[in-house]
């Protein structure tokens, strides 16, 4: 089972509704840090004995002496990653999307694999959260290849939670994807609902099921309700802007560990979203 938690913004709390959820499962649980260019579950889980592993991606390299210059690499590269440039053929390793496309059209073997390095993966684990978290290199432009390697350590047989990256864009499809249900978080203000309907447009397209968290459901107005409401989007959990909860959040301390009365409050969102996922 994969249940991942997204937001239409940042600062909505995702990684603050993940990493309580994981710790309030009651048995293992792998919780996957998915948001690559910004992980930030590790401050709230606090893992023992991390390892970390490099990532690597596939991109081509040119034997220009066997190159004829026919240029159907870069005609088969919609994203000019290989290029046909002053009579030679120039390769861009940071916008390759390693499809291996050049490969399979080079009429003459020129062009083979070669590999950049895109970032890492960290494992660590405390309790019984089992925590992978991808950090992507500094400078690099996509991380959909290094959340696709993250979450190859997804457990199926088990119960994973993804902590997914802000917003819809293709980092975010890359989360989602293959998830069981999906639990989108979101703050009662109009910035807030604006891109609440963004996601929730996103999650209908991967068609997966969902549910609603509000978060500090006590400020702002009441529009995301009556939304949610026309929408038939089930409010699962409101969570008050509560000032105890704030600062032991500054802290880096879950709130299930700080304050006893929210681990039933995640046990009973953890039962719920359970009971609402479909029958396989």
């Amino acid at each position: 089972m994969i249940i991942t938690v997204a937001s239409g913004k940042g600062g909505t709390g995702k990684t603050t509704i993940a990493t309580n959820l994981a710790k309030s499962v009651g048995q293992t649980v792998r919780l996957l840090d998915c948001d690559v260019e910004e992980p930030n579950a590790h401050l709230f889980i606090n893992p023992e004995h991390t390892t970390s592993t490099p990532v690597k991606i596939m991109v081509p390299k040119v034997d220009q002496s066997l190159c004829t210059l026919c240029g159907a690499c870069e005609e088969i590269c919609q994203f000019s990653a290989i290029n046909l440039i002053a009579g030679k053929i120039m390769t861009f390793p940071e916008m390759c999307h390693s499809c291996k496309g050049c490969l399979m059209v080079c009429p003459t073997g020129a062009i083979s694999e070669s590999s950049r390095e895109l970032g890492e993966i960290i494992h660590g684990s405390m309790g019984s959260v089992d925590l992978y978290y991808g950090k992507l290199r500094v400078g690099e432009a996509m991380s959909p290849p290094l959340i696709e390697k993250v979450k190859m350590h997804s457990d199926r047989d088990g119960i994973t939670i993804i902590d997914a990256p802000p917003g819809t864009s293709c980092p975010v499809i890359s989360a989602l994807r293959s998830s069981d249900f999906v639990l989108l978080v979101t703050e009662p203000t109009p910035f807030g609902l604006n891109d609440l309907k963004l996601a929730v447009e996103t999650v209908r397209t991967l068609n997966l099921p969902m549910g609603l968290v509000i978060n500090r459901s006590d400020v702002g107005d009441d529009n995301v309700k009556a939304y949610a409401a026309d929408e038939k989007i089930p409010i699962l959990l409101e969570i008050p802007d509560r000032r105890d909860i704030a600062e032991h959040y500054s802290r880096g301390i879950a709130m299930v560990d700080a304050l006893p009365e929210m681990k039933k409050v995640f046990e009973d969102l953890y039962t719920t979203v359970k009971n609402l996922i479909p029958a396989a």
